[in-house]
């Protein structure tokens, strides 16, 4: 090859424009599918950051004059054989995922861009020998009505991200090249996986007659939509959502939300180049806030670090970045960009009720200095005659062990708190929850979770301030009579667990639920309280 150097560039290139495609669509799974789910494209974002992989790829350039494009090829063929090798099923099914970046980082390496799935204008049905995983996190469920696959299994993306959007799928259908075509009528049948081409009208009968039923209890959940979230016997707890966009409001409201619970700012920051000014970060806060008509929007300041990065800030490469610079420490250390945040989020709080809610707590100093800055925001907003609302309430994430142990002495500095299961059970099980290979110990049952979250209510309500809880947690139904048993005021999920969690809460007594959380607090592992909430 007459310029390696030149291959060599391409390369890396390639690697970091697939990096900001893929962070765009984890964003985008974030919001519409939840963490949980989102974790499907978080794997193949670091396995493009994987640089082990990219430095194979280059010295195949360097010592054995591949091009750019043959380099790719020849690695992503080595661990496709690695995968589809084990006898882990598991495993053999994330071959899926190093099939999808080849293909996206080969398609780069030729100019060109993989098609997402916006376009779609259905309703269809989706047939393909496979849905690559970062491609079925764009699919629309008004659309695509239904998917079936040729391969995979029941651990596939493609199967766990039906059963996330409520899509019937059948996956792992065979070899449908002869038996389906275009403009052919199907029906997929998801729960007994089953698919039949050209039904006769008597099955077309009797599957509407199914989907009747379906719609019917539907509507029955919409019902919900209005009513407060209330237990048998009077129990009140409040369901919010979480967003990460302003748009996403007008949608929480249609589900029922009492008010946004977690209003992710971060997004505002990600996939540019460059700062979002004070008026841009005042417009988007606005517009959520006036959506929501006077229910509480609780803003949470930028939390960036750990598997979240912003190219223009130069943030440092860490080894251990969930332990690192991230969210409130590195919002601390440079003042000049926290304070334009907090301007912009105490001018948006004279149009509403704004609540600020700072993230990854672990010292009451944190705290103080961010009260420090608060008061440097009010007083140049006071001389610039720029309206605020004074009595704006502050409250902290409680998602370190360290803040839930001290939540006695934290809980009289703030106004609220907000418990983040994801990272709280990660920190307290020593567990990177991205990490697959620890996967089993990310245990948000487990006792020593349970006992900080009870602990964290306990000594809030001494306070006299209120409890939330956002993380993946709180829209889990097998996890609301804990919730409610040890005394949660509130819990904001994904917009579309809402009106399922309401649900829910009607059909329990409190005090059966506080006896039931009592006992979960006895346990000695998550096993134990699975088995004590028969869900083993």
């Amino acid at each position: 090859m007459e310029n390696p150097e030149r291959e060599v560039s391409k390369l890396l290139q390639t690697f970091e424009e697939v990096q900001q495609e893929l962070e765009a669509l984890y964003a985008q799974a974030q919001v519409k599918l939840g963490e949980e789910s989102a974790k499907i494209v978080k794997g193949q974002i670091l396995m493009a950051k994987d640089r082990s992989w990219i430095e194979g790829m280059t010295r195949l350039i360097d010592e054995q004059g591949m091009s750019a494009t043959s380099a790719v090829q020849t690695k992503v063929d080595e661990l496709l054989r690695l995968f589809e090798s084990t006898d882990n099923a598991y495993m053999r099914e994330r071959a899926s995922d190093v099939r999808d970046l080849g293909s996206r980082l080969l398609l780069r390496l030729q100019g060109e861009v993989r098609e997402e799935v916006e376009g779609i204008s259905g309703p269809v049905i989706w047939v393909a020998n496979d849905l690559p995983p970062s491609l079925t996190v764009g699919i629309d469920a008004t659309k695509v009505m239904a998917w079936v696959t040729e391969t995979g299994g029941r651990t596939s993306h493609s199967s766990i991200l039906a059963r996330t959007l409520g899509v019937p799928a059948v996956v792992g259908a065979g070899d449908l090249g002869e038996q389906i075509r275009t403009g052919q009528t199907l029906i997929v049948d998801g729960g007994a996986g089953l698919v039949y081409t050209d039904p006769d009208p008597e099955l077309l009968d009797e599957y509407e007659e199914k989907r009747r039923v379906l719609a019917a209890k539907d509507s029955q959940l919409a019902r919900w939509k209005d009513e407060p979230t209330v237990t048998a016997d009077g129990k009140r707890i409040v369901l919010q959502a979480n967003i990460g966009h302003a748009e996403e409001a007008e949608a929480a409201l249609r589900q029922g939300a009492e008010g946004i619970g977690l209003f992710r700012s971060e997004f505002l920051f990600m996939h540019r180049n460059d700062l979002p000014s004070e008026e841009e970060q005042f417009a988007a806060y606005k517009q959520a806030i006036e959506t929501m008509g006077g229910k509480p929007v609780t803003i949470r300041t930028l939390d960036i670090g750990g598997d979240k990065e912003l190219p223009y800030l130069q943030m440092p490469r860490e080894l251990n970045p969930f332990l690192g610079y991230r969210a409130i420490r590195l919002c601390l250390d440079r003042p000049h960009l926290f304070l334009q945040q907090l301007r912009a989020i105490m001018r948006a709080s004279n149009y509403g009720q704004v609540r600020l809610m700072l993230p990854m707590i672990c010292a009451a100093e944190e705290i103080r200095q961010t009260h420090r800055l608060i008061e440097q925001a009010r007083m140049e907003l006071t001389q610039e005659g720029i309206p605020y609302d004074p009595h704006m309430k502050v409250g902290i994430m409680v998602e370190t062990p360290a803040a839930a142990l001290l939540m006695d002495r934290l809980g009289a500095m703030v106004d609220f708190v907000s418990i983040g299961t994801n990272d709280l059970v990660q920190y307290t099980m020593a567990c990177d929850r991205m990490n697959e290979s620890v996967s089993h110990l990310y245990q948000p049952y487990h006792p020593a979770v349970l006992r900080q979250i009870h602990y964290i209510i306990e000594q809030a309500h001494r306070n006299d301030i209120t409890v939330s809880l956002c993380g993946e947690l709180g829209s889990e139904a097998s996890a609301l009579p804990l919730l409610i048993g040890m005394g949660l005021d509130s819990i904001s999920m994904s917009a579309s667990s809402i009106l399922a969690i309401r649900e829910t809460a009607a059909s329990l007594d409190s005090k059966e639920c506080e006896r039931l959380a009592a006992s979960a607090l006895q346990c000695v592992d998550q096993e134990e309280v699975l088995s004590l909430l028969k869900l083993k």
